[in-house]
């Protein structure tokens, strides 16, 4: 099991909570996915490490974006 964590820039109510772990739910391997609306914290549990680029591009078809590291 592999757990990463980001930060999702442009989140303001529960209705882009449920965009961003849409998008990022479909992503293959993906088992969790936990968004904090107040932080922006995005925690993505997955059976083995998803790749940064598809959680940024799966954030971005939300229509967030995902803060730089």
């Amino acid at each position: 099991m592999s757990t990463a964590s980001y930060t999702v820039v442009g989140m303001t109510c529960g209705h882009c909570v449920n965009a961003v772990t849409e998008e990022v739910s479909q992503l293959p391997g993906v088992t969790g996915v936990d968004v904090d609306l107040s932080s922006g914290g995005l925690t993505v549990t997955s059976e083995a490490p998803v790749d940064e680029s598809a959680v940024r591009a799966a954030v971005e078809e939300a229509g967030y974006e995902v803060a730089g590291r």
